[in-house]
């Protein structure tokens, strides 16, 4: 007879996946399950995304042996922030004392290493319906059926904005640089792909939803004009090199992360439990970051304690709560700022900035917060 499950993990994503390599690390047996696809399957080529993923993140990911290789990883040297009247915010890693600000991570790349490193985890079983276990994790990202079926609330805030996101070569070389404009209620970031030495970029452009329809819908040499203009010619001439995608973009939180049903123990992870807007770049962090938490929680559990200890997944709540609302505070406060485009407001967001560029210790927290510096496992 097979020994039962610790944990099963609903949802084979980034998060459920590195979660079940920790885990399984850890000697506990878990059950991944794979959720149905109601859409084909996007092949690695048309794929556009990208994160910003911070020291933590890295940490985590080269635990398991999953960290993607230097073309698929670029590390980000310096970033520059452009306001709409002359404000401007830089970082750059040697004022830091750090090798790199965060890396920009090839989604595919990261993937593959994850689904690869998983077919070789004995204690890892892929399962197409989840089976019973001491505790379920729920990584199913913002549109989780199970946590509907749980009955949480999911409180969601949308912010009236589109992400568009896609690939462009660009014939001045990236040079390990982060970009991001904000100008009349959009946001714009020109993130370095494809190595130290690379011209490629991952763009992501939140509009409203109509600017968002007609850059879909016109030609690549459109789109990339509207994309140059938009960037100020910062990287030269662009080319597309990728589908475009787009989705809309919403602040959303569980009310509750951790309970018990019928089948056991439950607890969300990852955008299952909350979702930020992409302009700080933070979103994976954060599911990353519950990972760090969780594996840490459990591992370090009292041996009369199960996985499912309601103690332990409150400890686990708390702690993950209080990091999401830092964060979340800080990217929705500077979306409201530059959303509207009341002049006085322009003059004052602008003049925030460049008090921000020169407040020294301040700024030197923020970066070291953004890099994942209080956030290690």
């Amino acid at each position: 007879m097979a020994k039962p499950f610790d944990i099963c993990i609903r949802g084979a994503g980034i998060v459920g996946r590195t979660l079940a390599l920790h885990l399984a690390g850890k000697r506990l047996r878990v059950a991944l399950t794979v959720l149905p696809r109601t859409a084909p399957e996007a092949s690695p080529a048309s794929d556009v995304r990208a994160y910003a993923l911070n020291q933590a993140a890295r940490n985590l990911l080269e635990g398991i042996r999953c960290w993607p290789d230097d073309v698929h990883a670029t590390p980000v040297l310096a970033m520059q922030v452009h306001g709409d009247q002359g404000g401007h915010v830089s970082f750059s890693a040697a004022s830091q004392g750090v090798s790199a600000l965060n890396w920009i991570v090839d989604v595919p790349a990261l993937e593959t290493r994850l689904e690869e490193a998983v077919r070789f985890q004995p204690l890892i079983e892929v399962c197409d319906v989840p089976p019973p276990a001491a505790l379920t994790v729920i990584c199913e990202g913002k549109a989780s059926q199970t946590r509907v079926e749980l009955g949480v609330e999911f409180t969601t805030l949308p912010y009236a904005q589109c992400a568009v996101a896609a690939r462009v070569e660009c014939t001045q070389p990236h040079a390990q640089t982060a970009r991001q404009w904000f100008h009349e209620g959009e946001v714009l970031a020109f993130l370095p792909l494809g190595g130290a030495q690379g011209n490629l970029c991952a763009i992501v452009w939140s509009i409203s939803p109509e600017r968002a329809q007609q850059l879909l819908g016109a030609s690549a040499e459109e789109f990339c004009t509207a994309l140059q203009s938009a960037s100020h010619n910062a990287l030269g001439s662009l080319q597309l090199s990728s589908p475009r995608s787009s989705w809309p973009l919403q602040q959303a939180l569980a009310k509750r992360w951790c309970g018990q049903s019928a089948a056991g123990a439950w607890v969300l992870a990852g955008d299952a439990a909350h979702t930020v807007h992409p302009l700080a770049g933070q979103g994976l962090n954060l599911g990353l970051g519950d990972v760090a938490e969780l594996s840490r929680v459990l591992d370090g559990r009292a041996y009369w304690r199960t996985v499912g200890d309601p103690k332990l997944l409150r400890a686990y709540e708390r702690a993950r709560r209080a990091d999401f609302a830092l964060v979340n505070q800080a990217g929705d406060t500077l979306q409201q700022l530059f959303f509207h485009a009341h002049p006085g407001l322009q003059t004052l967001r602008n003049w925030g900035m460049n008090q921000f560029e020169r407040s020294g210790p301040l700024k030197h927290w923020i970066a070291q917060r953004a890099m994942g510096a209080a956030n290690t496992i």
